[in-house]
């Protein structure tokens, strides 16, 4: 279950038509006129149906300045119009042309060391230059002017990947613009300092001007600046995204608009991002050579379909064979391009589009895979791609319907965004692990997961995980009591109400106010020092440098000294005093126990570990409507979070599905996805229904490895 829906109705039906999206990035300014045409046929031998166009051709629409080339685009757009493809149009704002950083080079982004990044690769441009709207504004008018009526326009594509490549620029324009980002946020310099900490190390502030970008320093930086510039850097180019949509939404409001996600990535708040785009799309790129890469994807699919209040998406990008930027770069084994695709739609993708149409020839993406490879339609590749259009043209009644979990994980980027920028309590791992890895175990288990901002309605849900949670909000206690009041089971974890939303430690005791509704507050910490390295390393590796074996003829003291903080692993053990399955890795908290209104913490699991032998690791305080308010005071291990959820998820009444191993399954508009992701066949004796490719009555299943399987109940649509 999820929130209500957002007040702005879908726009996405509106882009499809009758069916799914499939295409890719078109880009037929890389090729001379005469393999358009071959192109065009194709696609229609491929099935496809929408084309992004556009994305890099700034320097084709504006050679020079001022002087615009849309004809070239015209010619394409009305030749894909007549063979019945859509056109998704980009602004072609994504990479400036080298003219434009030539004669304005406060267009170009400045790192916070000073150094100027240059043309001759993609997104060069400074998010805060004046000049760098302006041209942007320009283009996008005339975009509008020419192609806002054209038939063949399905949607706009507004930039490309927003801050991969540059997230920011540390130039004075970018700083005067953080001045009044903050002035605006905060409403006085008093009100920054107090936020800031400033009173801390002699960093006060007497007036705006010593506002400044995160730039090199002495030593460890002001952790309350660097969020608040990070915060400011997402919302900078926010503005620029809402620049050209505002122009393209007056020319006509009836063409939905989108930019492109990239999963959970760190740079930029998608929660804030979603709420202006008409639709929801992203670009996902797991790594076929890891074992873990189809969880990976369900993970990014199910983040893009939460991120829509669960409405349709597009898978905007991927791969049909290799990337090109890894050190190696694995090829996606037979049958992967087709399963992973499926895998988007099962989760609530209306579109599969690829980067790019053609393999191109030249330039840095040379080696990266395309719908049409090098070696054109004698390729696996292209046997793979026709297969997978087919397979969606007989699909096409599912497109449009939704697909609904009753298991959520909280997920905040101002939270994360937070506990990175902290100096500890916690090693530098990146924050959004603890939510990746509980989303894993879902996964493996074989449930639909939301990700689900902490600020929003979770009432619909049965069960919400709240992996280290940093950053905790009044309003997000509110909304997690709530929720245990309407039943659900929800399971805190280590780290969480660390600090509140200044980003301040919370006094008395961490969880703050959640300790009223978990029952327990946790009161110190015992992270684990894996690598203990000396203060100050010695330049010649000698005394102070690596340290050598304790040997215990010699180092009569020290040999003595037990070091339990240098051992990553941590044992846990059941009420009942038997060693529980799994364990915590590198973090232990200790937690007392605080029952109170007559509801009292039943401990689940201790820790069996030196300095907290005993002490609670995992507790659970039940509530009336049967919810339930867990705490998990450790990192638990895959097993550990295993065992957890056999106890929550029972608690809650959701119940597991036993299938062989590599099989999962989907069900999305009276359609049943049957996914082997293993390297064996397996039979499925019990399945009934009648295959959707062929038509033909299923009576048992023998999926081949990395195939999926596609039926209907019987009786429906016969």
């Amino acid at each position: 279950m999820r929130a209500a829906p957002a007040p702005e109705p879908p726009r996405l039906p509106a882009m499809l038509g009758a069916g799914f999206a499939y295409g890719a990035d078109f880009n037929p300014e890389q090729w001379d006129d005469a393999v358009l045409t071959d192109d065009i046929r194709l696609m229609q031998e491929a099935g496809v149906s929408v084309v992004t166009l556009g994305v890099f051709s700034w320097s084709h629409l504006e050679p020079r300045p001022g002087e615009f080339d849309t004809g070239w685009l015209r010619r394409v757009m009305d030749a894909l119009h007549e063979a019945g493809i859509g056109v998704d149009l980009a602004t072609g704002t994504a990479s400036p042309p080298a003219w434009l950083g030539a004669e304005h080079p406060s267009t170009l982004p400045v790192t916070p060391d000073g150094r100027t990044l240059w043309w001759g690769s993609r997104q060069q441009y400074n998010p805060s230059s004046a000049i760098f709207r302006e041209r942007v504004h320009l283009l996008v008018e005339r975009m509008a002017q020419d192609f806002a009526d054209h038939p063949a326009l399905v949607a706009w594509h507004v930039g490309n990947e927003y801050a991969c490549h540059v997230w920011e620029s540390a130039d004075e324009e970018s700083a005067e613009r953080f001045r009044e980002w903050l002035r605006r946020r905060y409403g006085s310099l008093d009100e920054v300092n107090r936020v800031w900490g400033t009173a801390f190390w002699s960093q006060r502030l007497s007036t705006w001007a010593e506002v400044i970008p995160p730039r090199p320093t002495p030593t460890f930086q002001n952790p309350h600046r660097l969020t608040d510039w990070r915060a400011f850097c997402s919302d900078a180019l926010l503005e620029l995204y809402l620049l050209e949509r505002d122009i393209l939404r007056s020319a006509n409001p009836a063409i939905p608009i989108t930019t492109n996600f990239m999963g959970l990535f760190g740079p930029v708040d998608y929660w804030e991002w979603a709420r202006h785009v008409d639709f929801v799309s992203n670009d996902s790129y797991p790594d076929p050579a890891d074992p873990r890469g189809a969880r990976t994807f369900a993970f990014e699919c199910d983040l893009m379909r939460s991120l829509g209040q669960g409405r349709p998406w597009i898978q905007m990008e991927q791969v049909t064979s290799a990337v090109q930027w890894r050190g190696r770069n694995a090829v996606k084994r037979p049958g992967q391009y087709e399963l992973w695709s499926l895998g988007a739609v099962a989760r609530g993708a209306d579109g599969i589009l690829n980067f790019q149409w053609r393999q191109s020839v030249a330039g840095a993406e040379t080696w990266h895979g395309a719908m049409v490879p090098h070696a054109g339609p004698a390729s696996r590749t292209w046997a793979e791609v026709t297969s997978l259009g087919a397979t969606l043209r007989a699909l096409a009644d599912v497109r449009g319907s939704e697909v609904e979990a009753q298991v959520a994980i909280l997920w905040d980027w101002r939270s994360a965004w937070a506990q990175e920028d902290a100096l500890g309590p916690i090693d530098q791992r990146a924050a959004h692990d603890g939510v990746r890895a509980w989303h894993a175990s879902l996964f493996e288990r074989g449930h639909l997961v939301d990700l689900a901002h902490p600020g929003q309605d979770l009432t619909g849900y049965r069960v919400v995980v709240v992996p280290s949670l940093y950053r905790l909000e009044e309003a997000h206690v509110t909304r997690l009591a709530e929720a245990v009041r309407a039943g659900a089971q929800v399971v805190v974890t280590y780290l969480t109400g660390h600090v509140d939303a200044d980003g301040h430690a919370v006094l008395g005791g961490y969880a703050g106010e959640l300790s009223e509704l978990l029952g327990v507050r946790v009161v110190d910490l015992s992270p684990r020092a894996v690598d203990v390295q000396p203060l100050v390393p010695s330049r010649t590796g000698g005394p102070g440098g690596p340290a050598e074996p304790l040997d215990p003829g010699v180092d009569r003291i020290s040999a003595a000294v037990g070091a339990p903080g240098a051992e990553r692993g941590i044992a846990l053990r059941g009420p009942d005093g038997a060693a529980w399955a799994g364990g915590g890795i590198g973090w232990s908290e200790v937690v007392h126990v605080e029952d109170a209104d007559g509801s009292p913490v039943e401990i689940i699991a201790t820790f069996d570990c030196t300095d907290l032998r005993g002490d609670p690791a995992v507790t659970v305080r039940g509530a009336p409507q049967g919810g339930a308010g867990w705490y998990v005071g450790t990192d638990l291990d895959a097993r550990g979070r295993d065992r957890l959820l056999d106890l929550v998820l029972g608690r809650a009444g959701i119940t597991g599905s036993s299938l062989p191993p590599g099989v999962e399954r989907r069900d999305r508009g009276g359609v049943t996805f049957w996914f082997n992701h293993g390297d064996q066949a397996v039979r499925l004796d019990e399945v009934r229904g009648v295959d959707v490719r062929s038509g033909v009555a299923v009576e048992g299943l023998h999926l081949a490895p990395r195939t999926c399987a596609l039926v209907r109940a019987k009786g429906r649509h016969e």
